[in-house]
């Protein structure tokens, strides 16, 4: 805020340019000895002093040799330039006239006067330069009404100031401004008077600090005095806060404001809590240290009466065109109010660990590196207080990949994984490392130039994928290093592809293939019926282990295109377009697993299932069997041209999608000595009037089973009434959204081009899931009151019957749920929201959150509430809008476990 005035007082180019008009004006006048008038209204004028010299150059006639270049000299002519000389364009004007005082050396532009000078505006009711005395005076006038008219008005760069009057000395760099308002990024400073005494310092009486834009601020800190240092600090006097013009009971003997942008160490201020099972508490208290300019660290703590503590390290890096990223190190010593009557408090230590980071691709082209990294304990979530959404985030997962490719040729990438169950018990899968390495498509008897037609076999293409992975699958209460070298596997996958690429027949896509495929074990599975518990009993072998499997396949495509155009001419729908993409192909695949499957007894009513040994392997088993069938598939899409009365472009045609893909897929095997067709896939893919999203699938069984659930051999549509068999699994999904018209387009526009401002430094994933994570927490201070109504839906269901963990039988398991988020206006200034998250399995409500957004111009008054979830909470915040000053707020939290 003070950079503003710093810049007003100081900048020498005023006086220049006035001193300019003075010269410029002498010249053209001569020796007028009176004062000069000139009445016509003044136009912008570009005041440029030729810098040429007039004198002849001369050239030394002495006789010069060829290549003596020593004795060559030029005649050259200083010129001294004047200490009023200017070093760019001035554009000046007027709108009434400008007065030339030529014996007193005196300028005077009246009514709207404007000077331009580089980054500079400087616009007034009356602009004077007293060339005698060095000073520029801007000033104001009083109209009939008594209002100010033409108020000083100066713009530098991003900087702003206003002021009744405005008075520099050019020689001293000493200036006086009185009723000044001036504005430094997000703070604004009012000055009764203000007076630079040096470049950079500056002196107040009778101020005002506040980041409110209104003459009349709501609320300001104000003080009898100040000093001010440009681009640093603002100290002041005695300070109190006033709200509304009233003073605030509350007086402090000094005031400190930094001023300066950027990065600056210092304490973070906690929030207030209270909750039944935590005690009092103060949340977020810490410390930001900046360590230099490429690295920060962040400390923050939570502390609670009952005894309980949690503190969250946060480093952070990032070297701009180089990589960037952040670590989180949390730590939970929690005791609350225990549920049990036998002990008074639950305790219990958790952690986590995030990391992110990434390499910005053009810091090592053809080479990558990314992690993302979220591990801890599996009751941490459980245990954190101010996020419902958290406490119900049951997974979590990292990744860290490396990728390197070698011109494009060849690829490796190497990577580790991480997933985390944290229901009971608490299952954890790590993978790593993961090695993958792929040699793209190449074509061994391709000429390496090309000349007239090729040869068939000059398409012929060769390729290799391989996979090499090892596992450690463990739970959390058996996490050790013995355990872990104990669950450890490896395995390892080659698949050499070899195609041939033949030219299409007419509408025919033909495009044979051979396949070879070979996987590496590290154990083998062996399950037996225990007829004494009459329970399965599973025996690892572990060693080296082969299998490998082999197929051919020949595969045609083609599409189909059909449209219907007879509808009226009163029709809103002009056309209907239809495409059909059928596949076929036809392929063998010899058995090379049948030695890997064998048939074990699974209950005691003497049911058998076949297992294969490498079930449960990284990589799994190839099927039984050998294949000599057909492959088949259909794929739809459906689209209308229709009028629309809003877009008149192409005629006043629109095309809309109706259907983005349906169809199925399935298979026959001949050679198969039962069940020969396969189960049929389904499938369904559309966006409803280009609102409404819905992706479905199912697995359709064609075969009839027995009482035990078992498949038999027959088709489900013998036998008695037609089926077309049984829907084994089944998914589909539906999430829409609608808001209203924005009250404002133009102020719309503005926050959507907020965010794609290219000055901005890039954010990574995790930020950006880091900021839209708090904005859920506290949906009350995001919003957005252009929008008067909006409404987010979305719903899932899915079901599969599967095998039970006992191979007792058959079992289907059911998921279905829907979540609800939306606000409205319920006046002008008033909003209110909810978000809900409803569990149709368990026919309850798992999440609830609501909440109530006040606009208050320059403050904002939210209120958070949760009835429902692991935690039950209430906020109620009321502070200021500024980033700067987001700190200063009333808050009080409350927490029901």
């Amino acid at each position: 805020m003070i950079n503003g005035r710093k810049n007003s007082l100081k900048q020498p180019g005023l006086p220049i340019i006035l001193v300019a008009l003075f010269l410029v004006t002498m010249n053209v006048l001569g020796n007028y000895s009176s004062p000069t008038r000139f009445d016509n209204t003044l136009t912008p004028y570009l005041d440029t002093i030729p810098k040429v010299d007039t004198i002849p150059r001369t050239r030394d006639s002495a006789t010069i040799k060829a290549g003596d270049s020593s004795r060559i000299k030029s005649d050259t002519f200083n010129v001294k330039m004047s200490k009023d000389s200017i070093d760019a364009p001035i554009q000046y004007s007027a709108a009434d006239s400008m007065v030339m005082d030529v014996p007193n050396k005196r300028i005077i532009l009246y009514s709207k006067g404007n000077v331009k000078y580089k980054d500079m505006d400087l616009t007034a009711d009356s602009i004077e330069m007293d060339q005698s005395k060095n000073e520029v005076i801007a000033t104001s006038r009083k109209d009939s009404a008594g209002n100010l008219r033409g108020r000083p008005k100066m713009v530098q760069g991003d900087q702003k100031m206003d002021a009744d009057y405005m008075r520099f000395n050019t020689k001293t760099q000493k200036g006086l401004t009185q009723s000044t308002i001036t504005a430094q990024g997000e703070m604004i400073v009012h000055g009764g008077t203000i007076k630079k005494i040096s470049p950079t310092e500056y002196f107040a009486s009778r101020g005002i600090i506040t980041t409110c834009n209104l003459d009349t601020p709501h609320f300001n800190f104000r003080t009898p005095r100040m000093k001010m240092v440009s681009q640093k600090l603002a100290v002041t006097g005695p300070i109190h806060p006033e709200f509304e013009g009233v003073p605030v009971p509350i007086y402090l003997p000094w005031g400190y404001f930094p001023l300066s942008q950027g990065r600056h160490s210092g304490l973070l201020p906690p929030q207030f809590t209270a909750s039944d099972q935590f005690g009092l508490g103060l949340e977020g208290l810490g410390y930001y240290k900046v360590l230099n300019d490429y690295f920060d660290v962040t400390l923050r703590t939570n502390i609670y009466s009952y005894g309980g503590w949690a503190a969250f390290l946060t480093p952070t890096y990032r070297v701009r065109y180089r990589y960037n990223g952040g670590l989180n190190l949390a730590y939970q010593s929690t005791r609350i109010l225990s549920e049990d009557a036998k002990q008074e408090f639950t305790t219990a230590q958790t952690f986590n660990i995030s990391w992110n980071h990434t390499v910005d691709s053009r810091a090592r082209p053809g080479q990558t590196f990314s992690a993302n990294v979220n591990a801890g304990s599996s009751k941490f979530n459980q245990y954190v207080t101010n996020n419902p959404l958290r406490n119900y985030q049951n997974n979590l997962s990292s990744s860290i990949t490396y990728s390197k490719t070698w011109g494009s040729m060849f690829n490796l990438t190497a990577s580790a994984n991480h997933n985390q169950n944290n229901n009971e018990p608490a299952l954890i899968n790590m993978n790593l490392p993961n090695v993958a390495f792929t040699v793209n498509t190449f074509y061994p008897f391709a000429k390496k130039e090309m000349v007239g037609e090729s040869k068939w076999y000059e398409k012929l293409g060769l390729g290799l994928n391989t996979n090499v992975a090892n596992q450690i699958s463990i739970y959390e209460k058996d996490f050790s290093l013995t355990n872990i070298l104990d669950t450890m596997q490896w395995g390892a996958q080659h698949n050499i592809p070899i195609q041939l690429s033949l030219p299409s027949l007419g509408p025919l896509q033909i495009s044979p293939g051979v396949s070879y495929s070979e996987k590496w074990y590290s154990r083998k599975f062996k399950r037996t019926w225990n007829p004494t518990t009459k329970l399965m009993d599973t025996s690892i072998n572990k060693g080296f282990y082969t299998a490998r499997d082999i197929s051919f396949s020949l595969g045609m495509s083609t599409a189909l295109f059909g449209k219907y155009e007879k509808f009226g001419p009163n029709s809103p729908i002009t056309a209907i377009r239809h495409v059909i993409r059928p596949t076929f192909s036809i392929s063998y695949k010899p058995d090379m697993s049948k030695g890997s499957y064998y048939t074990e007894q699974v209950d005691t009513a003497g049911n058998k299932y076949r297992f294969s040994y490498y079930d449960g392997t990284i990589f799994g088993p190839y099927g039984e069997g050998q294949f000599g069938g057909i492959s088949f598939g259909i794929d739809n899409n459906l689209e209308a041209k229709v009028r629309s009365k809003k877009d008149t472009s192409e005629g006043g045609i629109k095309k809309v999608r109706l259907i983005d893909g349906f169809g199925f897929n399935g298979g026959y095997n001949f050679l198969a000595d039962s069940f020969k067709l396969s189960n049929i896939s389904l499938y369904l893919r559309s966006t409803l009037f280009e609102k409404i999203n819905i992706t479905a699938g199912a697995n359709l069984d064609p075969y009839k089973v027995n009482a035990a659930g078992y498949r038999i051999d027959e088709y489900a549509w013998k036998g008695g009434s037609f089926s077309p068999g049984r829907i084994t699994s089944g998914n589909i999904a539906v999430s829409t959204s609608f808001q209203s018209k924005p009250k404002d387009e133009k102020k719309a526009k503005e926050n959507e081009d907020q965010f794609k401002n290219p000055n901005l430094p890039p954010m990574t994933p995790e930020e950006m899931q880091e900021q839209l994570q708090f904005a859920r927490q506290n949906p009350a201070e995001f919003a957005d009151f252009n929008i008067p109504w909006s409404l987010n839906i979305s719903y899932s269901f899915s079901f599969t019957r599967n095998f039970k963990s006992n191979y007792s039988g058959w079992e289907t398991q059911t998921n279905s749920n829907i979540s609800l988020n939306g606000d409205f206006n319920l006046t002008p200034k008033w909003k209110m929201g909810a978000n809900t998250y409803y569990d149709f399995r368990t026919s309850s409500i798992q999440m609830l959150t609501m909440f109530i957004s006040r606009e208050m111009h320059c403050w904002q008054l939210s209120i958070n509430v949760t009835p429902v979830g692991t935690y039950r909470t209430f906020n109620i915040t009321i502070n200021p809008k500024s980033g700067i000053l987001r700190d200063l707020k009333i808050n009080r939290t409350r927490y029901f476990y």
